[in-house]
């Protein structure tokens, strides 16, 4: 019991360095940007802030679909904000207990439903609530454009997800060698 002491060695380390060392872990994984689920992930970035800012510079809040379109495409804005930061800084690979694949699948199901009911609602409100030509029925016809394309982006991708999810196309080997994504 008397050599215990001598045969242990100990390292000592500050907290400092382990910081250091979970920051630079994240690092952007720029496959994920040019794979088909980042490339649909920014596509949906675009189109949804291009309906949520064509909307907020007109006077929506006097007109309650208007308020629902913006309640729709803010709210999933910033969800697919988050979800874009988790996949690009691969950081889903450390949440493994969710299962993403499921996450995403019900995810972009939910966003194109409710995306088909902004589509409806704002569509049908603008010959409602403006005068043809003016600068507020352009912009909100806009809207109406751009919210059947991010809700055409959000379909796409509840199909790619119910793909991942199933399994479709892909095996062990290659779902790991891929990162999670196609």
């Amino acid at each position: 019991m008397a050599e215990f002491p001598s045969k242990v060695s100990t390292r000592t380390s500050s907290p400092a360095q382990g910081a250091e060392a979970s920051v630079s872990a994240l690092r952007p994984d720029l496959g994920f940007v040019r794979s088909r689920l980042g490339a649909l992930v920014l596509l949906q970035l675009v189109l949804g802030l291009l309906v949520w800012a064509l909307i907020a510079d007109t006077p929506y809040h006097l007109y309650p679909a208007y308020g629902w379109v913006m309640f729709v495409a803010v709210f999933l804005w910033l969800v697919t904000i988050v979800l874009f930061i988790l996949y690009l800084f691969q950081l889903h690979m450390k949440l493994y207990m969710v299962p993403w694949p499921l996450v995403l699948m019900i995810f972009n199901i939910s966003a194109t439903v409710l995306y088909i009911t902004a589509f409806i609602a704002c569509s049908a409100a603008v010959d409602l609530t403006s005068l043809r030509g003016t600068r507020p029925y352009n912009q909100r016809a806009a809207a109406s454009f751009f919210a059947c394309l991010v809700m055409i982006a959000y379909g796409v991708s509840a199909f790619f997800s119910y793909q991942a999810w199933r399994g479709v196309g892909s095996n062990a080997a290659t779902s790991q060698m891929a990162g999670g994504y196609a």
